[in-house]
């Protein structure tokens, strides 16, 4: 039976844990960006870049209190107008990367089109600073095909591959625009969390479980037979995927020690910072190793260096509460689309959390992907703080009603 769950926002129904959660994890990332000031460029200042990430975070939290507010009723609405906005800024910023391309310029052509290491992904606003599209993009395509993959399985009358198949076709219509043009900025962090996080929605589904197994099978045969060619044949290897800036990622992440001032300098220097630390670390804003996008990409070397294994194992065991809260939450809701959308959130959530602080240790390859919510980057924190306001919603409607159904 559906219910207007339209005014079940009350304060004293806020998930106190999970705020508090976020809260702790914003004084993480405020110390830890102060704690990588010695590796800033000569352009950056560590007090703006404070400034502008508590301002984001208190923007955050407004608009968790903003969503509690309104509720998740008009959750589907919302998200396509935002959808059609953003992939509208997507293609501004596709058309102004193409005529630079065309022209041979090295600045963007298009007002407020802003590119940083090559890949124009960004939006540069007077006073508000830069925004990524992209960023906003992934909240919106969870929600969106959530509400895709409920209504598929209400209207679907046998449970078949082709069944399967219409559903992976309306999943595509509305993520592959985004996708292309995500990838073509270029950006592939971002393409790669889009597709994680929509695998895992589909492989929560419902669909047939041999789709899962041969997407196993076909991803594991894929990695050996990409890792044989990289060790064993390596004429074939470059004669098949060139020398792209992606494969020179890949050669400082699985042959580092063969070219640590090229390749592999980010890497090495990260393993030192962490290796080099000890338990209690080199104490705060230390600087005995160098380290190159510290408030960014390698914000968990930052904490290594400065706080040693201690600070390291905090941010996972903290990283590992927010997880498992979600999680609680996701398996508490009766809603299904709430479910999709959580087990959405929380795919590209860990994914993040796992390929950051894996590519920092050596375990996978570096892919310009930040660690959320502790990385320096307004357009992140906001993108995920829309997201805790949903779950925070979630929660609340969850506590309070055990026998509603679906959205309005």
């Amino acid at each position: 039976m559906k219910k207007d769950l339209t005014k079940v926002k009350l304060p004293q129904r806020f998930d106190i844990t999970l705020l508090l959660l976020l809260v702790v994890i914003a004084i993480c990332s405020i110390v830890s960006i102060y704690a990588s000031e010695p590796f800033l460029p000569a352009y950056l200042t560590v007090n703006s870049l404070i400034f502008k990430q508590t301002f984001f975070y208190c923007i955050g939290f407004i608009a968790i209190f903003s969503i509690m507010y309104v509720g998740n009723d008009n959750l589907k609405e919302f998200a396509i107008i935002g959808y059609k906005i953003l992939l509208f800024l997507l293609i501004y910023l596709f058309i102004d990367n193409t005529l630079v391309g065309l022209l041979g310029r090295s600045s963007n052509l298009l007002p407020f089109a802003h590119s940083v290491n090559g890949a124009t992904s960004w939006l540069n606003f007077p006073v508000i600073g830069t925004l990524q599209p992209s960023e906003f993009m992934k909240v919106v395509l969870i929600v969106i095909c959530a509400y895709e993959i409920r209504e598929h399985n209400e209207e679907k009358t046998d449970y078949s591959f082709s069944s399967d198949i219409e559903l992976f076709i309306k999943i595509l219509k509305w993520a592959l625009a985004p996708l292309l043009l995500i990838l073509l900025q270029p950006d592939t962090g971002i393409f790669i969390i889009i597709g994680f996080s929509l695998a895992i929605m589909l492989a929560c589904s419902g669909i047939r479980k041999e789709w899962i197994i041969y997407t196993a099978i076909t991803v594991g045969i894929l990695v050996v037979l990409f890792l044989y060619l990289f060790f064993f044949q390596q004429n074939l290897f470059s004669s098949i995927f060139g020398e792209s800036y992606r494969l020179q990622r890949i050669y400082g992440w699985l042959a580092m020690e063969d070219d640590i001032l090229g390749s592999g300098m980010q890497l090495y220097q990260a393993l030192l910072a962490i290796g080099s630390a000890g338990l209690m670390g080199h104490g705060l804003q230390s600087s005995v190793i160098p380290l190159t996008e510290a408030h960014t990409d390698f914000i968990f070397s930052v904490i290594g260096l400065n706080f040693g294994f201690i600070g390291c194992l905090g941010v996972i065991l903290l990283c590992l509460a927010l997880d498992f809260k979600i999680l609680q939450i996701a398996l508490r809701t009766k809603n299904q689309t709430e479910k999709i959308i959580l087990c959405g959130f929380i795919g590209m959530l860990i994914f993040q959390q796992i390929q950051n602080i894996g590519m920092v240790i050596g375990l996978l390859p570096i892919t310009g992907i930040t660690l959320p919510l502790i990385s320096y980057g307004g357009s992140s924190v906001l993108s995920y703080m829309l997201v805790f306001g949903i779950v925070m919603n979630v929660s609340s409607k969850a506590k309070k009603h055990s026998d509603y159904t679906y959205f309005n």
